[in-house]
């Protein structure tokens, strides 16, 4: 990660303007690191815009954009299967409401902060702007570790998180009627939103290598993760014809050479809850268990960071050029840091930022809204087909923009700028509020 007294660059006449406002950013926002760099990701690359619209500039919409609504932080108190209790700290980022009520999901993991947090919710204000649905930016979590935990003790802590939570929700406010999305298929859920946010993120690769006059066909790809959103990419990118020969835990990773066994992931990850290591044991002689990280060092065509923040550096960057990788997305909120990225852009790699490349996932939890607000109930095919035609949406959407802005290619500049403008236009109508 950057260090947080970093200048923007380069220091053209619209960053000499930026930066002091990224330093009253810092000031106000100490110690919040994750937040800092989501935020300088974003700034160092509106100045073409800036210089295009002055009326963003006299609005003082990047002050405003970048100061959530709402902040909230709780206590969590809840008892273990053993009587014991525990206190745990919750929170909910209500960050921008411009476009429609918040929308973003909840992190449950001991490292949660606000921080961290923070960055979430920046980020899904303009990740949630670029699907074209009438929903505002948020997210939330609390610092508990569900690992480990029985689901007696997972649910005693939700319904004591929730207890809180549920007074600042509401159908204009914050998600929908009273309720999460994600839910089981009997009682409101949307078909496809497991799969929405990995399928979301290959679906999106396929038409950055479109665009080159290539497909996923017959390409090498690299999957860290194993988890939800891991697991459904590697489940798309084999549908359209790719070979994925990694995925990771924390504990390391593997190497199949014949390709990810997806049933097996699935049965030890989905249902045994079990390491990464089981499926090397269980899979044969030729799968290569790896402890710790590394697996950006295995030659692939495409790169797909699929586990958490800051998990792709530069020396893995500069290991998946000299290996002739052509295009990464990130399946994660921002697995590549700053100094991954430019690696990627010098050599000319297709990089899609995850508020692009994972936006299928609040996308298709949109989707899910608007079958619930109808009392409605669509088809898994459906479902699917409105997803591909949102993450089509999207890449053009930042392809154009890029292009018009004069950094054709450049999809975090096109992401970046094309969310921040659909949210801008929105405050200025709005008004001072």
């Amino acid at each position: 990660m950057p260090a947080s007294s970093d200048s923007l660059t380069p220091r053209t006449a619209e960053n000499r303007v930026i930066e002091p406002l990224y330093a009253e950013i810092l000031r106000r926002n100490q110690g919040e690191g994750e937040f800092h760099q989501a935020v300088r990701e974003v700034l160092e690359t509106l100045g073409p815009v800036l210089a295009q619209r002055p009326e963003f500039v006299d609005a003082r919409i990047i002050e405003r954009i970048c100061e959530p609504e709402r902040q909230l932080i709780f206590r969590v108190p809840w008892s273990d299967d053993a009587g014991g209790i525990h206190v745990n700290r919750g929170f909910r980022v209500e960050f921008s409401s411009a476009l429609g009520p918040y929308k973003g999901g909840l992190r449950f993991h001991p490292s949660v902060n606000l921080g961290i947090v923070k960055f979430l919710g920046f980020e899904q204000i303009f990740k949630n702007a670029l699907t074209g649905m009438p929903i505002g930016g948020g997210k939330g979590g609390a610092d508990f570790d569900p690992k480990g935990r029985s689901d007696a003790e997972v649910m005693r802590f939700c319904q004591s998180f929730m207890t809180e939570l549920h007074r600042h929700l509401g159908e204009y406010t914050d998600c929908e009627s009273g309720v999460l999305t994600g839910k089981g298929l009997g009682w409101g859920g949307a078909q496809a939103r497991t799969e929405a946010t990995g399928y979301g993120c290959v679906l999106f690769t396929a038409e950055m290598l479109r665009v080159r006059g290539e497909s996923l066909d017959g390409q090498r790809i690299a999957v860290s993760g194993s988890g939800n959103v891991a697991i459904y990419a590697i489940e798309k990118a084999q549908q359209l014809g790719a070979t994925v020969v990694t995925c990771s835990d924390s504990g390391g990773f593997v190497v199949d050479e014949k390709g990810i066994d997806l049933d097996l992931l699935k049965e030890i990850k989905e249902t045994g809850r079990g390491r990464i290591s089981e499926y090397a044991e269980r899979r044969g002689e030729h799968v290569r268990y790896v402890e710790g990280t590394g697996v950006w060092s295995v030659p692939v065509d495409v790169a797909l960071p699929c586990a958490t923040q800051n998990e792709l550096h530069e020396a893995d960057a500069l290991a998946l050029v000299r290996n002739g990788v052509k295009a990464v997305a990130e399946g994660a909120n921002m697995p590549t840091t700053p100094e991954a990225v430019h690696v990627f852009q010098k050599a000319g790699i297709a990089f899609a930022p995850g508020k692009a490349a994972n936006a299928g996932g609040v996308a298709t939890s949109a989707l899910e809204m608007q079958q619930n607000a109808s009392r409605d109930s669509w088809t898994f095919a459906h479902t699917e087909e409105r997803l591909a035609q949102i993450m089509r949406h999207i890449h053009d959407s930042c392809h154009t923009t890029a292009e018009k802005y004069g950094s054709p290619g450049n999809y975090v500049v096109g992401a970046n700028i094309a969310g921040f403008e659909i949210v801008a236009e929105a405050m200025l109508a709005q008004g001072l509020i």
